[in-house]
């Protein structure tokens, strides 16, 4: 049981590490990214995807042009009501 870690073993397993961490900011990223296939939105979402202000995502909802849910305390907002009012304000 007198294993001896070397230099090359550290190096090794360094790369590993860097190998894993890499993996999982790349699956975090993508995950994040998956915005346009949700159904519902949180209000930050929205505002980013729309480029909107807060009052104008709450302005959305007082005048009930897109529906809603709120869940413990955070809006969701349905993504096909978007998308469909400011593709019909486009037409216009």
């Amino acid at each position: 049981m007198n294993d001896v870690v070397t230099k090359e073993d550290l190096r090794q397993f360094g790369l590993e590490l860097l190998g894993s961490i890499e993996n999982l900011i790349t699956q975090t990223k993508e995950g994040h990214s998956d915005v346009t296939e949700q159904e519902w939105i949180k209000s930050r979402q929205v505002r980013k995807l729309m480029n909107m202000s807060p009052g104008s995502v709450q302005n959305l909802r007082v005048t009930e042009k897109v529906r809603f849910k709120k869940i413990v305390g955070s809006y969701y907002y349905n993504k096909a009501d978007l998308l469909k009012l400011f593709t019909d304000e486009k037409c216009k």
